[in-house]
């Protein structure tokens, strides 16, 4: 897989299996048959990747409701992801990919800037997986703040705006 390969609409989404914050083996084919937002975010218990999560977390019945479910990637390992999600209170599955093996699949680790500054790690993105598994909608380099109602907004759902909008 070449650096930096990004996934579009249409693309067949690439199947993982990893372990969520209890160690428990979740995969993409769990969600066959139902649409899944994966989103991919640097490392749990940072004010952006927080906010994000939390986003998703008061966003979650609303999607649900649109038969959308949720699933956060990171690097961090399960031990991590378990604190993280008993501290914000995140009813969805976090999961671990400290091999970066499907961060990079998806396209979402690399080369990105930050600071101003080329650096390689996880470039902040989410994809929207239908019911066959293949890729809906693929962003990439997504803002932390006010990307669940701008992901609203793309997907056409109708969902109520919140405060946390921009």
């Amino acid at each position: 897989m070449t650096e930096n390969h990004r996934l579009s609409p249409g693309d067949t989404a690439p199947a993982f299996t990893l372990p969520d914050a209890d160690g428990k083996d979740v995969s993409l084919s769990d969600y066959r048959g139902r649409k899944v937002i994966v989103y991919f975010y640097p490392a749990a218990s940072t004010p952006g990747c927080t906010k994000q999560a939390c986003d998703f977390r008061d966003n979650l019945a609303d999607l649900d409701g649109a038969g959308i479910d949720v699933i956060g990637v990171s690097p961090d390992k399960p031990a991590k992801l378990a604190k993280f999600r008993d501290a914000e209170q995140l009813t969805f599955p976090l999961l671990s990919d400290p091999e970066k093996e499907t961060l990079a699949a998806y396209g979402a680790f690399g080369e990105k800037m930050m600071y101003g500054k080329k650096v390689t790690g996880v470039i902040r993105s989410t994809f929207l997986i239908d019911e066959n598994g293949k890729v809906e909608v693929a962003q990439y380099n997504v803002r932390a703040t006010g990307h669940v109602a701008k992901l609203r907004r793309d997907l056409h759902l109708g969902l109520p705006e919140t405060s946390a909008d921009n």
